[in-house]
């Protein structure tokens, strides 16, 4: 099997399949994102300025951190520290400069979309952006993937030898699958707190990422690896702890008080018979019922339209 080619000419243009990649992923998110907004009520001509501050601190803030976490390498190869058409973007590292910018921005520009709204409308954006990201980012860059390995699924990728571990896809899949929780979440849990869908994300994400570092790809032998873990694991406490508070805080549907889901017609036939009873009791002698026609009035008139 052959590495997937990183790289090709058009004319004298060398462009990276990488690159490429991350375009077509932040377009559909601004896409997407621009559809949920507009479903939601809110206005979107704000929306492409702010999406193109938001596309640059995700790039600046996934590479600072990634630089930081692989200083040993960066510090001997200072050329290489903004080479990224090589890949080398944390995921933690754009959410952590992107996120609260773009949460920031986008209540300023839209006054009606609060900061947990504009969250939970965002939410499935980034995990399904994840997702697209993985396969045509990692997947299609030097050196993207795991551990070598002589397992079945192990695949041949540019720059690094043998076959290995399918990081990318492993990724792209977990976050699939956190994606239809988020939108059956959203589907079926209502009514619910603002913030429970962003909550939810971040707990399913972290979880994973953590599993996928630690369990299954087991890339704890680095600093990078640690610090993604770290992560993980503090966005599943993070966002466990929130959830638990915005589902004791989520608004409940009112209990409707006995007779009041009865049609009016009905309320009122519970009314006058019992009353009906009472006065034909009173005015029977001892020892003598009442015959119906005294005790209950026609059925047929609590029916009949008080209006004709």
């Amino acid at each position: 099997m052959k590495p997937i080619p990183v790289q090709f000419h058009v004319g004298p243009l060398l462009l990276h399949t990488y690159g490429i990649g991350l375009a077509v992923t932040f377009y559909l998110a601004y896409k997407y994102y621009d559809r949920r907004l507009q479903a939601a009520g809110y206005p979107t001509e704000w929306l492409p300025a702010v999406f193109g501050w938001i596309v640059v601190a995700a790039i600046v803030g996934a590479r600072l951190v990634h630089v930081s976490a692989n200083w040993s390498y960066y510090s001997a190869n200072p050329g290489q520290i903004l080479a990224v058409w090589h890949g080398g973007l944390s995921s933690f590292g754009g959410l952590l400069f992107a996120l609260p910018l773009g949460t920031y921005l986008a209540t300023r520009r839209c006054p009606d979309l609060t900061a947990l709204k504009a969250l939970d409308l965002a939410a499935p954006v980034l995990i399904l952006a994840w997702a697209v990201g993985r396969l045509l980012g990692p997947q299609l860059m030097v050196s993207g993937g795991g551990r070598e390995t002589t397992a079945w699924y192990g695949m041949a990728y540019a720059g690094q030898p043998g076959r290995r571990v399918p990081v990318p896809l492993i990724q792209a899949f977990d976050c699939l699958v956190i994606y239809g929780i988020l939108l059956l979440v959203e589907a079926r849990y209502k009514p619910r707190a603002t913030g429970f869908l962003i909550a939810t994300a971040a707990t399913l994400y972290g979880l994973a990422r953590f599993f996928e570092e630690n369990v299954f790809l087991r890339q704890n032998d680095h600093v990078g690896g640690i610090l993604v873990q770290s992560a993980g694991l503090a966005l599943v406490v993070a966002g466990a702890i929130w959830m638990i508070v915005l589902a004791w805080r989520a608004p409940r549907a009112p209990v409707p008080v006995e007779g009041e889901d009865r049609d009016p017609r009905q309320r009122q036939l519970v009314k006058v018979l019992p009353s009906a009873e009472v006065a034909a009791g009173e005015a029977a002698p001892a020892g003598v019922s009442a015959g119906p026609e005294e005790a209950d009035p026609p059925i047929e008139t609590l029916f009949e339209d008080p209006e004709v």
